[in-house]
């Protein structure tokens, strides 16, 4: 405990309160409206419920063409992310530095748009264009379009090209601008924004000319720093994250964090978003393509089978409260938790009872949920419930909260209950013990 106070709780601290990790995470949760949006979308689109029949229902009350609905609507959240993200991540990045955010946020999308490589396509001349006749010698003849660009490069695959841009773009335009030499300065009388606009005027030239002489060069050698982003970090980190032991260690850290006090969610909400979050909407994908699903852990799959009642999954302790402890206290602190951890915010739980820096809860906060995280892993490996496709709110309550993630499945509902029927049980000796502790405690104050 002292070594991991003295070494340990200071630098996951610093982690937690970096500026361009809590950028990301704010610029993650910006948009969170609009992703759940997007996976609801894509819900509504593929619900596996008995007589839904994949749209069979749907088309029968209204029509054959009722998915295009879901389909816009995933089109503007979900296939947009990457353009989403580089302007809530570089909005926010610049607030920290007291930089006109709105300005990084659009210089953001610029330069990331910037950095899209165009498909030179060649489309053939019809005979007729918006119903003129073409002469014949050019019907047929070859027209090279620009301008192109694969949908690809503003979905999730590009999430790691778009923050990565968010940043660098934002450090160089907010040194400019902190340096005062490129400030033009307007005479009074002159509006506000029209000051403050040619205040960053320099500043935002100077940064988007660097984004495409940049992307010149980059340009030359056949790669794209979204394609080169994906291959080099975005792959190989999803392909450890959605191992087993990747599940194991996000799942461990996150409750050793909190356990010291520190908000683990909150420290790795930037890899959870980032990473896991991406492969729930990859899965969304490959569904409504009609292709098998890849990814087993996702953010959602530690919101419906592991943070059930926030982290440590203390929803099991509450109830382990109920029925067997003997402390007042803790009764008392139960029954005012209950109504928040149904909606899995759990702070009463933690720092009440508490759990933070309690020795006695050690073991069940932070070893119940890895226990879950292998059972729900290897459920799912196996089949037997399918994989997370859908993106629900973290307060969604238990137990639903896994239905509709696995676009309502019973299987994932019923091992979410399994899961808290099994956290009840490693949490009853421990409320056991603390009935003794606290009774040696009164006897002890009683001589």
């Amino acid at each position: 405990m002292s070594f991991m106070e003295e070494k340990f709780v200071p630098v996951a601290a610093k982690i937690g309160s970096q500026r361009h990790l809590v950028a990301i995470r704010d610029g993650f949760i910006a948009i969170m409206p609009l992703i759940i949006a997007g996976s609801l979308a894509v819900l509504i689109n593929n619900l596996s419920l008995p007589g839904y029949d994949h749209g069979a229902f749907m088309s029968r009350i209204f029509g054959s063409g009722w998915s295009a609905l879901g389909g816009n609507v995933w089109w503007g959240t979900l296939a947009m992310m990457a353009l989403l993200i580089s302007f809530t991540v570089a909005y926010n990045l610049a607030k920290s530095y007291d930089v006109n955010p709105l300005t990084a946020g659009a210089l953001s999308v610029a330069s990331y748009m910037t950095f899209i490589p165009q498909a030179d396509v060649s489309v053939g001349i019809p005979e007729t264009v918006e119903g003129i006749a073409v002469p014949a010698e050019l019907i047929g003849k070859q027209l090279g379009t620009w301008g192109n660009i694969s949908w690809s490069f503003t979905s999730y695959a590009s999430l790691f090209g778009a923050i990565f841009v968010a940043l660098v773009v934002t450090e160089v335009y907010v040194k400019l601008v902190k340096s005062g030499k490129l400030e033009i300065k307007m005479p009074e009388g002159v509006p506000p924004a029209v000051s403050r606009t040619f205040a960053t005027l320099l500043p935002v030239i100077i940064t988007i000319f660097l984004v495409g002489f940049a992307q010149v060069w980059i340009a030359k050698t056949g790669t794209s720093i979204s394609k080169f982003l994906l291959e080099v970090v975005q792959a190989p980190v999803a392909s450890i994250g959605n191992t087993l032991g990747g599940a194991i260690a996000v799942a461990f850290f996150n409750h050793i964090f909190w356990f010291f006090g520190l908000h683990g969610s909150n420290i790795l909400d930037p890899v959870m978003r980032s990473v896991f979050m991406p492969l729930a909407t990859a899965n969304a994908e490959l569904l409504q393509q009609g292709l098998e699903m890849q990814y087993i852990v996702t953010k959602s799959f530690f919101d419906g089978f592991v943070y059930m009642g926030g982290s440590g999954t203390t929803v099991g302790l509450l109830a382990a409260i109920y029925v067997f402890s003997k402390n007042k206290a803790h009764r008392s602190i139960a029954k005012i938790a209950t109504p928040t951890s149904l909606f899995n915010i759990n702070e009463p739980v933690v720092f009440g009872i508490p759990i933070v820096l309690n020795p006695l809860f050690f073991i069940p906060f932070v070893f119940g949920p890895v226990v879950l995280t292998i059972i729900s892993y290897l459920a799912t490996a196996s089949g037997i419930v399918p994989m997370t496709s859908v993106i629900v709110p973290w307060t969604t309550p238990p137990v639903l909260g896994a239905f509709l993630a696995t676009n309502g499945s019973v299987a994932a509902a019923l091992l979410a209950l399994f899961n808290l029927g099994l956290t009840f049980v490693m949490y009853v000796p421990f409320v056991l013990l603390s009935n003794r502790h606290s009774i040696t405690e009164i006897e002890e104050e009683v001589a």
